[in-house]
């Protein structure tokens, strides 16, 4: 290990060296600064149009860099009050590459894209900013947007259902609604990715010019772009209508499905979250149904109800997959614990859990229009990300976008200690240690946030606080309006919060509480601060590992920002899912066999290691998943870049009269020379030949009579039929205009 450190100290870091790379621009911006502190504020404006000119004059985009980041750095400065560190300059700067920088939390990422998004608006072809949902679209617009304000540059917000652009009024700016091309007229466009990839799906169904509204896709900075491009990309963008099917049918299942025993009636693969049916279950199914063969290719789409109302009865379960809201069954994001307002699984999965669960059942969808996340941003001429955990799937970003993944150093050095994992052997057990760790730390003044892996785990962790007392906000999908307020109030000196997974991502967690209006003055605030950093920082305590090592390093994130103290621990158990699938049972057997009580924790590298080695798999399972999502997808791509191009080019007037000519002729030719090959009439198959060019084209009579066509030969037969064809397409055109 020593000889191998010394060789990493020889070669130097990768990430390390990219970084260096960038150092003497990051030094040319800073050279920049003196003078743009001493433009006026028209003065600082009028330099976006001065760039704008010397883009039109030849330069090239890279040409502006140095000064134009020092630009919006002074915006910033004025606007907002924030200086850009020379760490958030070399962030941009990759950004503006094209790659994905690797920012810790709190190192200012939504500053960060200020810099890539206002160089590159330059060129007017117009700047898209991702974000994960439409609370965080709005707030960066109106946030960042003082400082594009600052360069008269425009900024727009897309919305479910609406468009906002930022406008000025009484000395400030606010964002007012717009028509949706509005919105994306503007310089810099912020929006989710389904907003950014339905609006792509409904231009191309759309049967006019002017109903389309993303003009063009050159440039996109995806924020957290983990859990844009990974998370969400396992489920693809449909645009769907009802089918003709009876949801009839799935009451009837539903009603099947609780009968129906585990390992004698059907067997569970959790790993593919699969359903298979046993002979014995296959047998009193066909009772129950009165069928005598249930894989009949008469009952066979019975197979079909059957398995999704034992999925939905199993595998899915209501505030963990799903929540049931105003009588609509609401999926959850198993990534963020956010609700998904819209989406609906597919192949009548949905259809079963809302039987199951006795709500409306809505009509199974046929698709219109589909496209996954992967494909969608491989339509941009340049990609680019940020995220504060991407290095784990560094391999994926590459393969499938092509991104490379730069690492960029913390503006100051982390003070956050990560402690092992404390192993206890059952939930219950584990949950105790939870609570009473909570205790200890918040009688002390430090605050705890308690991240869990569903709505359903967070509220019994909420249900064990509330019997012993302790005061806590909750934060899961059913809070999601009041997300950034109580995230705001998450570091006050014993404040308890307890959250799944990634809510309230991309708002930070202030040591002491964000200052606030009942505040009288900043010492309060000071006072409060302080009195945190002194009881240790923020404490993390995950009470589960997820399936993917980045959504733990997520969670761990949410301390130590910017130099502060902090401290985070995972609590796990060996029945909990993921170590279960992965050989929790061998554990707890050397457990008792070691006769440990349930009370005592282990603190186990072997163990921890073994569970680490469990979240590699399922992150390759995953990985494999989406690979093959992609994969499927590209050929369907393909189609689908053929029939939107040739569409866009008939809303757009194009005339295509000679390609469809082209197409038809030679179709025809193909035909002709495979029916009619060789010198021996009696070898040519003219039966055939008039029965596939009478599907393409109507023939006339003269042109069907067999003796007549083979007497004329293949080259004065096909004239004929090209004759015959530029007259009924001259006919049509007429006809049709």
């Amino acid at each position: 290990m020593a000889i191998l450190k010394k060789i990493g100290n020889l070669f130097g870091n990768s990430d390390e060296k990219a970084v260096s790379k960038l150092q003497p621009i990051v030094e040319e911006i800073n050279s920049w600064e003196s003078h743009t502190e001493t433009l006026s504020d028209s003065e600082l404006k009028s330099k976006t149009d001065q760039f704008r000119g010397r883009l039109n004059d030849g330069e090239i985009i890279d040409d502006l860099l140095p000064e134009a980041f020092a630009v919006v750095r002074e915006a910033a400065k004025r606007a907002l009050g924030q200086r850009h560190y020379d760490v958030q300059l070399i962030g941009g700067i990759v950004l503006h590459q094209g790659k994905i920088a690797e920012m810790r939390t709190g190192e200012g990422k939504t500053l960060v894209a200020t810099l890539p998004a206002y160089l590159n608006s330059l060129t007017s072809e117009g700047v898209h900013v991702v974000t994960v949902n439409d609370y965080l679209a709005k707030r960066d617009a109106e946030w960042m947007g003082a400082v594009y304000c600052k360069l008269g540059i425009s900024v727009g917000a897309l919305q479910n259902n609406s468009a906002l652009i930022l406008q000025e009024s009484n000395g400030g700016h606010i964002l007012t609604e717009v028509e949706r091309t509005d919105a994306y007229k503007a310089d810099i466009t912020y929006g989710t990715n389904n907003e950014f990839g339905f609006d792509f799906l409904r231009d191309n169904m759309a049967d006019s010019g002017h109903r389309r509204v993303q003009d063009s896709r050159r440039f996109a900075i995806v924020d957290e772009v983990d859990n844009i491009l990974i998370d969400e990309a396992r489920t693809p963008l449909i645009i769907s209508g009802p089918s003709q099917q009876n949801p009839n049918e799935y009451i009837k299942f539903a009603r099947i499905a609780p009968g129906l025993r585990e390992h004698e009636d059907y067997t569970i693969d959790e790993k593919l979250r699969a359903v298979s049916l046993s002979v014995v279950g296959i047998e009193k199914i066909e009772k129950l149904l009165k069928v005598d063969n249930l894989y009949d290719v008469d009952n066979f789409g019975q197979v079909h109800f059957v398995e999704n109302a034992v999925r939905a009865q199993v595998l899915y379960q209501r505030d963990r997959e799903y929540v049931v809201r105003n009588g609509e069954v609401i999926i959850v994001d198993e990534f963020t614990g956010r609700l998904m307002e819209g989406r609906r699984y597919s192949d009548g999965l949905h259809q079963a859990i809302e039987a199951k669960e006795r709500v409306s059942v809505q009509r199974e969808s046929v698709t219109y229009a589909t496209i996954t996340l992967q494909n969608y941003f491989r339509l941009y001429t340049k990609l680019s990300g940020m995220t504060g955990t991407a290095s784990t799937e560094a391999e994926e970003f590459w393969k499938i976008y092509k991104l490379e993944v730069v690492s960029i150093p913390t503006n100051q050095t982390v003070m956050r200690m990560d402690q092992q994992d404390l192993i206890y052997r059952d939930q219950k057990s584990k949950y105790s240690a939870v609570v009473k760790d909570i205790e200890r730390r918040i009688a002390k003044g430090q605050p705890v946030l308690v991240g869990t892996t569903d709505i359903d785990r967070s509220e019994i962790i909420s249900g064990l606080l509330k019997r012993q007392g302790i005061k806590h906000e909750i934060l899961n999908a059913k809070q999601h309006a009041r997300e950034a307020s109580i995230i705001a109030q998450a570091g006050r000196p014993g404040a308890v919060t307890v959250a799944t997974n990634m809510a309230g991502r991309g708002t930070d967690i202030v040591l002491g509480g964000s200052l606030d209006e009942t505040d009288q003055d900043i010492s309060e605030w000071e006072a409060r601060h302080n009195q945190v950093i002194d009881a240790g920082g923020l404490c993390i305590i995950g009470t589960e590992r997820h399936e993917a090592r980045r959504i733990d390093n997520q969670l761990r994130g949410r301390a130590g920002r910017q130099g502060d103290p902090g401290e985070t621990r995972f609590f796990v158990a060996l029945d909990d899912d993921l170590v279960r699938r992965f050989g929790g049972d061998k554990i707890q057997s050397i457990m008792s066999w070691a006769g440990m009580d349930e009370d005592t924790p282990i603190e186990n590298n072997m163990i921890s290691k073994s569970i680490e080695n469990a979240q590699v798999k399922v992150e390759a399972y995953h990985f494999d998943m989406r690979k093959h999502l992609v994969e499927y997808d590209d050929v369907v791509n393909t189609h689908r870049d053929v029939i939107y191009t040739q569409r866009d080019k008939v809303i757009d007037g194009v005339d295509l009269s000679n390609q469809i000519k082209d197409m038809i002729v030679s179709e025809c030719e193909a035909i002709v020379f495979d029916c009619m090959s060789g010198s021996v009439s009696e070898n040519w198959d003219v039966p055939r030949m008039l029965s596939e060019l009478g599907g393409l084209i109507p023939l006339a009579e003269t042109l069907q009579i067999e003796e007549s066509v083979a007497s004329s030969g293949p080259d004065k037969y096909l004239d004929d039929i090209l004759t015959h064809l530029d007259g009924i397409y001259e006919s049509f055109e007429g006809t049709l205009g």
